[in-house]
């Protein structure tokens, strides 16, 4: 049959790491499965921090050689506060709960999307690069779906599917065909990013360990990759995007945002900036629905909070796995359907809240005095390093330890009372202005 006439058993629209990921996991099953993905890979993209939870990930798509061709190795997560003094703390991964999970890796996220898309391909899904899904109309009966696309060349195509999977990252097909995208109202970001040669890297085998700098606006990320290029981005309020002077290039104000954070300027003092600098508004959404009788949103298609503990890509493939278990018991057995899909939706909840409660006070006075100043008793710092390096789907019991270190934030933050209403009145505002109008970055 042709493409154009045939009816898949499964259409995933996107073919980053959770639409990859997908694809890969439903052909093995032995399912029809068809991606169409807008861009031709390799192609940019942002979020190069990988965690260590992402290994065992590749491990069982078959892909972990390819990616640690290309992987800068990364034993730690690394936090300089400028109000300790700039001091640096370092979290090793090798120090978590779990011990058999010791590094991660930074890389070029054009070349690990390849590898997963091509992945896909191997295992018998079809690719359509260059093929941008428009809209999606469900059968009234929930027995299909018919998604509307149109190829680079100016061809439109109807796609037919009995299942579909919405893995369109940040464009949110569905979530803004059902009108259930909002915006996050507990958190809300944008970023500034550039690639430089010659940052000034750690030394040895903490020279690929992720620097994340706390400053007066937000906080920085220093990723080093390992051709050489190191990704610096800024994440910061959206009201102080709307700060640039009109007719700034978007360049030299990514340079004077870097120039307010004293121990970064210093690691990029002799680096030259050799890509352009993107600036994205509105970085913070999430959604009210995850799947419906026919369709599921994976990864970044239902939410996107914050890229500060690097869990972009891991909630991604993770949500994948899911999904595909969800999927595969659908189609197999229509009577489980819905219980299913149930799980499903638990599951896919499940990361973006447990990193949420961390995210959302990460600028807070007292989570920073907390990480400046990390401690173990009830194997809490144990648990934390295991929740950085995305160890929360499986059996590792770092629950009652979170929680005790959930307990002794709410008392150090009411202990120190009045910095802490200040951050939050600060925090408030902020998200008020955020919410009045996304800023101009073009």
């Amino acid at each position: 049959m042709s493409e154009t006439t045939q009816t898949w058993d499964v259409v995933v629209i996107g073919g980053g790491p959770a639409g990859s990921t997908a694809a890969t996991l439903l052909a093995d099953r032995g399912y029809r499965v068809r991606v169409l993905e807008k861009a031709r890979h390799p192609r940019f993209h942002i979020g190069e921090s990988l965690l260590p939870a992402n290994l065992r990930l590749f491990e069982k798509l078959g892909i972990a050689d390819e990616v640690r061709a290309i992987g800068m190795v990364k034993l730690a997560a690394e936090f300089v506060s400028p109000q300790h003094g700039n001091r640096m703390q370092r979290f090793l991964f090798a120090d978590a709960w779990d011990k058999s999970m010791p590094s991660a890796y930074q890389v070029r996220r054009s070349e690990l999307d390849d590898i997963l898309l091509r992945n896909a391909a191997k295992h018998g899904a079809l690719l359509s690069e260059g093929c941008r899904a428009r809209d999606v109309v469900f059968a009234p009966d929930g027995s299909s779906a018919t998604i509307n696309a149109e190829h680079d060349d100016g061809r439109i195509e109807e796609v037919r599917a009995r299942f579909v999977v919405d893995a369109s990252g940040r464009d949110t097909l569905l979530a803004n065909h059902f009108k259930t995208k909002r915006r996050n109202e507990r958190h809300n970001s944008s970023a500034l990013y550039g690639h430089f040669s010659n940052a000034r890297r750690n030394e040895g085998e903490n020279e690929g360990n992720i620097t994340v700098f706390w400053f007066e606006h937000g906080w920085f990320w220093f990723i080093p990759l390992a051709d050489g290029a190191t990704s610096v981005g800024a994440v910061v309020w959206p009201a102080y995007l709307k700060q640039r002077p009109k007719g700034t290039p978007v360049d030299t104000f990514f340079r004077d945002t870097i120039a307010m954070c004293a121990p970064l300027a210093a690691r990029l003092k002799d680096a030259e900036l050799i890509s352009e600098v993107h600036a994205t508004g509105n970085y913070s959404y999430t959604g009210d629905m995850t799947h419906g009788r026919n369709f599921l949103l994976l990864g970044d298609a239902f939410a996107f909070i914050d890229p500060v503990f690097s869990s972009g890509v891991m909630l991604a493939m993770q949500s994948a796995f899911a999904g595909a278990d969800a999927i595969d018991a659908a189609l197999t057995n229509p009577a489980n359907a819905q219980a299913a899909l149930a799980k499903f939706d638990r599951d896919v909840r499940h990361g973006p809240r447990e990193f949420s409660w961390f995210i959302y006070r990460m600028t807070s006075p007292t989570m920073r005095n907390l990480f400046m100043g990390p401690r173990n008793p009830l194997r809490m710092k144990e648990a934390l390093l295991s929740l950085l390096a995305g160890d929360i789907f499986g059996a590792t019991p770092i629950w009652r330890s979170l929680r005790a270190f959930k307990g002794i934030y709410y008392i150090s933050a009411a202990l120190d009372w009045r910095n802490s209403l200040r951050a939050y009145r600060q925090r408030r505002r902020n998200l008020r202005e955020a919410q009045r109008a996304e800023p101009s970055v073009n």
